[in-house]
């Protein structure tokens, strides 16, 4: 299954505004961002350089794998949603990567109301690539 790497695009004033509250983190070498099943405790962002999404089944099996670029938003819907991680991310080495946490995403989207229209664009874009990626199965 391929998903289209835009889906994980922010708008630029979302992506800028996130970027503001976001603690870097180090990209030496790859590393994982989070993994499937794993509780959100936050988001990331991809200001440059490439991650890695994947996704495996019940047995462990390699279901899907893409890549997304700079701008990127990984995790969106279990910070939403309050549940798992649906997928792991790994960022590239030398990635340019931070990390959000759920209380700062939320004093943000409380601070800034007409963000959370981006937010639901990034979200229905990622839907929209997922129900795409099946119907070529």
């Amino acid at each position: 299954m391929q998903l289209d790497p835009s889906a994980f695009l922010a708008d630029p004033e979302l992506f800028q505004e996130l970027q503001k509250r976001a603690t870097p983190i180090v990209c030496d070498e790859d590393r994982v961002l989070f993994r499937q099943g794993d509780a959100p405790a936050g988001m990331y962002i991809l200001a440059n350089g490439e991650a890695t999404i994947s996704m495996n089944g019940e047995g462990g099996e390699p279901l899907m794998s893409a890549q997304t670029t700079a701008g990127s938003v990984l995790g969106l819907p279990s910070l939403i949603g309050n549940q798992p991680f649906s997928l792991s991310a790994t960022a590239r080495c030398g990635s340019q990567v931070s990390f959000i946490a759920l209380n700062d995403f939320n004093a943000l989207i409380q601070s800034q109301p007409q963000l959370l229209i981006k937010v639901l664009q990034v979200l229905a874009a990622e839907v929209r690539s997922a129900r795409m990626a099946i119907t070529h199965l």
